[in-house]
């Protein structure tokens, strides 16, 4: 039921546009490493060619994506219908952190509409996709976005937010370091 592409079709671009969730993923190097699994949601995901995506990367508790792309590169990002016709649609690639001050900020954060506690854009080159059935996929009704990460973000402030940052941001759980430890270090 499986079928691979080596680049993301209009139909798949459609598809993951109406979604209003996706997961990505992505582990580092080591054996005993923790691989990372998160859910995004918002309006933060932009397809910007056949072969390249990337999402609007919100302040959080951690920062594991950008320390294994640091390291390796390595990322897949899954989407699933969760309404309509069933439907999983991956995305296999290779990317990479983009900070505020990056020569290709400016570039790419014109895709986004950036919110106050915006922390980084993950841009991604797509190797391949996968579409599957998604026949068990459970059915879900969409009521809409929660606010608590605007509220934190606002009660934080933004120096509470960068501090936040260097406290929270900078090392993964197996203590690699984030495109923002990199980039403090190379000022």
């Amino acid at each position: 039921m499986g079928k691979f592409y080596n680049q993301i079709e209009e139909k798949h671009a459609e598809f993951m546009a109406k979604q209003k969730m996706f997961f990505v993923s992505s582990a580092p190097l080591a054996a005993n490493g923790h691989i990372n699994l998160s859910p995004k949601g918002l309006d933060c995901f932009r397809v910007l060619s056949a072969n390249q995506v990337a999402y609007m990367d919100i302040v959080g508790s951690g920062n594991e994506t950008s320390a294994h792309l640091l390291e390796n590169g390595r990322v897949t990002f899954m989407f699933c219908a969760f309404d309509g016709p069933p439907l999983i649609l991956r995305l296999y690639g290779t990317g990479r952190t983009v900070l505020p001050g990056d020569a290709d900020w400016s570039e790419l954060s014109q895709h986004f509409d950036l919110l106050p506690f915006t922390r980084q854009i993950i841009v991604a080159d797509i190797t391949m996709v996968q579409t599957s059935c998604g026949f068990s996929v459970p059915l879900y009704k969409h009521t809409g976005e929660r606010d608590h990460a605007y509220k934190w973000a606002e009660n934080k402030g933004p120096e509470g937010l960068e501090k936040y940052k260097r406290e929270k941001n900078r090392i993964s759980l197996d203590g690699l370091p984030t495109a923002m430890a990199y980039k403090s270090v190379r000022r």
